[in-house]
């Protein structure tokens, strides 16, 4: 889903407070994520910016193109229930974003903490 279908889907994740968790997320083909974390709701999403077509104007500058936000892909990769858990989980993110393939690095942590993909069903 896009950006703006993930937030159209639960008006919570529209007016909740979210604690961006770095922009500069790297999987193996060198895409760029962005990791976030919505308070009302729990979940950590990344974002998906597809590459930006870089060109150059008559005077030799360069710039990127803009993205709009139907371009950028959203997926929840985890539910984590309160701010206190989701920063022991994630513990040591910024030292771990640069490096390549840090998206992978993400995987292992929400793997090893088991952190579900969603909030649990009411029992």
């Amino acid at each position: 889903m896009d950006i703006e279908e993930f937030y159209e889907a639960d008006e919570r994740r529209r007016r909740s407070e979210e604690v961006e968790l770095g922009r500069d997320w790297h999987d193996a083909d060198g895409s760029r994520y962005e990791l976030s974390w919505v308070a009302d709701t729990g979940e950590l999403y990344v974002m998906l910016e597809p590459a930006a077509r870089i060109t150059e104007d008559p005077f030799g500058d360069a710039f990127g193109s803009r993205v709009r936000a139907g371009q950028l892909a959203v997926a929840v990769v985890g539910w984590i229930a309160d701010r206190e858990r989701l920063l022991e989980v994630l513990d040591g993110w910024q030292e771990e974003m640069p490096k390549p393939n840090s998206v992978s690095w993400i995987t292992e942590r929400l793997r090893s903490h088991q952190v579900r993909r969603s909030a649990a069903a009411p029992g």
